[in-house]
C-alpha cells in the first residue's frame, strides 16, 4: 500500500477504535445474492487489505443445501481461491451487534488481480461502465417485500400474524409484536437509505422502501437490507424470507425496480414534456429494450424454481410482456410523476433476486433498447393479463434460462464467463428439483395408485 493508503487505513482504524469497535465483518454477495462473510479483528484489518482474505471460489457454486455444483473454474480446477479485500468506503457499525462494524468487499482472482468472473458486484460495475460510455448514469429505487414466519408448534414455520385484509397498514393491527418498527429503526441506523415501511397484502408480509440512488449504491443497499432483515428476524427467533412464493394460500413477494437515467449534467434524461406520454425518446427506447429482452431478464429477476409459482392471473405479478401508464397490472409501469421524478418501474422481479444481477440485467436491457432506438408498442389500457394482447413470459425457470442463453445481445453485455457460470449453476437447480419427490406428489398419488 502507498503512504496515502496507509494513512487512509489508519484514519479508519482510529475511527473504529473511538467507536469501541474491535471486529469488522467483511461481506460480499454470492451468485444467488446470499451474503458470504468473515469476521476480522480490527488489528488484523491492514493485513486483510494488503493480502486479501482467501475464500474458495466454489462458494459461488454452492447451492442453498451446501452442494458444490460442477461449474467451470470450481471443482474442475481443484477448488481454487478468490481474494476478498474490504471496501472501507462502505464501513458502518452494525446497530444490533455491539463492537462490530461491517463492510462490503471486492473479490478478485489472486493470479490475475482481475474481478472474479462470478462476482455480482463487478458484473454490475461493468454494465454501468458501458452505460456511461453512452452518456447514461442509471438511477435505481428498490422496493422489496418479505414474509415473516415464526416457529409452528406442529413443526416447521407458519406466517406471523396472519390477519387478512391489512394491506398498506402499520401498527399493532397487523403487527402485534411491533416487528416492523424495530426493523425499520435498526436498518435506518445501518445508513442504507431506508424511507418507510408498511404491512403488505398477505398476512405476515411486509415491505420496506429504500431511497433511489446511483445504481451500484442502490444494489449495495438492497443487498445489505436483505441480509439485515434476515439477521434481525433470527434475533427474534423468527424467519424472514424473500422467497418468491412461500405459501400456497398467499401471494408472492416482489422486487420492483424504479429506473431512471441521468445525463452528463445530472438531469433526468427520461423526462421530456414535449415527448410522447411526457417521456423522452431515451425513456421510450429503454422501455422497448426491457420488453424485447424480458424473457431473458426473467432468468435473473425470477431466479428460482419457486419464482414461477408467483405468476398467474389476478396475482398483480406480471406474466405478460407489456407496459402501461400508471398501470400496476403491466410488467413495466410508468408512474405519473414527470420532471425529476420521471422513471419506469419494472415489476417483473421477485424478492429472491440477487440485487446486483437484477439491476445489472435491467440496466443492460434498457441500454440495448436505447442503442436500438425503437419505440415500444402502445401502452396497456385497463386491467391486463390478456394473452391476446401481449406475449407471455417464460413460465418456468428452465424456459427462462433457455431464453437467457439465446439472447446473445444481452449475454454479450453481461459477459460470457458470468453467463456460462450462471446457466450451469441454475440448470443444476432445475435438475435437482425435477428429481425430487414433493409432498404434493405423495398426497396426490400414494393412496390411490
Amino acid at each position: 500500500m502507498s503512504d496515502q493508503d496507509h494513512s487512509e487505513v489508519r484514519r479508519h482504524l482510529d475511527r473504529l477504535a473511538a467507536d469501541g469497535i474491535d471486529v469488522v465483518r467483511v461481506t460480499y454477495p454470492d451468485l444467488i445474492g446470499t451474503d458470504r462473510a468473515r469476521d476480522v479483528l480490527v488489528e488484523e484489518l491492514p493485513r486483510a487489505l494488503e493480502h486479501g482474505l482467501a475464500f474458495c471460489r466454489a462458494v459461488y457454486h454452492t447451492s442453498p443445501q451446501g452442494d458444490v455444483v460442477p461449474v467451470s473454474g470450481g471443482l474442475d480446477a481443484g477448488l481454487p481461491d478468490v481474494s476478498v479485500r474490504p471496501d472501507l468506503a462502505t464501513l458502518v457499525a452494525l446497530p444490533w451487534e455491539p463492537g462490530v462494524a461491517a463492510c462490503l468487499a471486492d473479490v478478485t482472482d489472486p493470479a490475475t488481480g482481475a474481478p472474479a468472473p462470478e462476482s455480482p458486484r463487478d458484473l454490475l460495475r461493468s454494465v454501468l461502465e458501458r452505460c456511461r460510455e453512452h452518456g447514461l448514469n442509471p438511477v435505481v429505487g428498490p422496493e422489496l417485500e418479505y414474509f415473516l414466519c415464526e416457529p409452528d408448534p406442529a413443526g416447521g414455520w407458519r406466517r406471523y400474524a396472519g390477519t387478512p385484509g391489512v394491506v398498506y397498514t402499520a401498527g399493532l393491527r397487523a403487527d402485534p409484536d411491533n416487528h416492523l418498527l424495530r426493523t425499520l429503526r435498526q436498518v435506518r441506523d445501518l445508513r442504507i437509505g431506508v424511507l418507510s415501511g408498511n404491512h403488505e397484502f398477505d398476512g405476515g408480509q411486509f415491505e420496506i422502501n429504500l431511497l433511489h440512488s446511483e445504481a451500484l449504491s442502490a444494489a449495495d443497499r438492497a443487498f445489505r437490507f436483505k441480509a439485515a432483515v434476515k439477521e434481525l428476524a433470527r434475533r427474534e427467533g423468527r424467519l424472514a424470507t424473500f422467497m418468491a412464493k412461500p405459501f400456497n394460500d398467499a401471494g408472492g413477494s416482489g422486487f420492483h425496480l424504479h429506473l431512471s437515467c441521468e445525463g452528463g449534467d445530472a438531469r433526468n434524461v427520461f423526462d421530456d414534456p414535449s415527448g410522447a406520454y411526457g417521456l423522452s425518446a431515451t425513456a421510450r427506447y429503454a422501455i422497448a429494450g426491457i420488453l424485447a429482452h424480458a424473457p431473458a431478464l426473467a432468468a435473473l429477476l425470477n431466479p428460482t424454481v419457486n419464482s414461477y409459482k408467483r405468476f398467474g392471473p389476478d396475482t398483480l405479478a406480471p406474466w405478460l410482456i407489456d407496459w402501461g401508464l400508471d398501470n400496476r397490472s403491466a410488467m413495466v409501469r410508468v408512474p405519473p410523476e414527470r420532471g425529476a421524478g420521471a422513471r419506469l418501474e419494472l415489476r417483473l422481479g421477485d424478492a429472491s433476486a440477487n440485487p446486483y444481477l437484477a439491476v445489472a440485467a435491467t440496466t443492460a436491457a434498457a441500454l440495448l433498447g436505447v442503442l436500438a432506438g425503437e419505440e415500444p408498442p402502445a401502452p396497456l389500457e385497463g386491467y391486463g393479463y390478456d394473452t391476446t394482447k401481449a406475449a407471455m413470459l417464460p413460465m418456468d425457470l428452465s424456459a427462462a434460462l433457455d431464453a437467457l442463453e439465446a439472447d446473445t445481445d444481452l449475454t454479450e453485455l453481461l459477459g460470457k464467463d458470468f453467463t456460462d457460470s450462471y446457466l450451469s449453476y441454475k440448470r443444476n437447480e432445475v435438475e435437482r428439483f425435477q428429481r425430487h419427490v414433493t409432498d404434493w406428489e405423495f398426497t396426490e398419488y400414494a393412496y390411490h395408485l
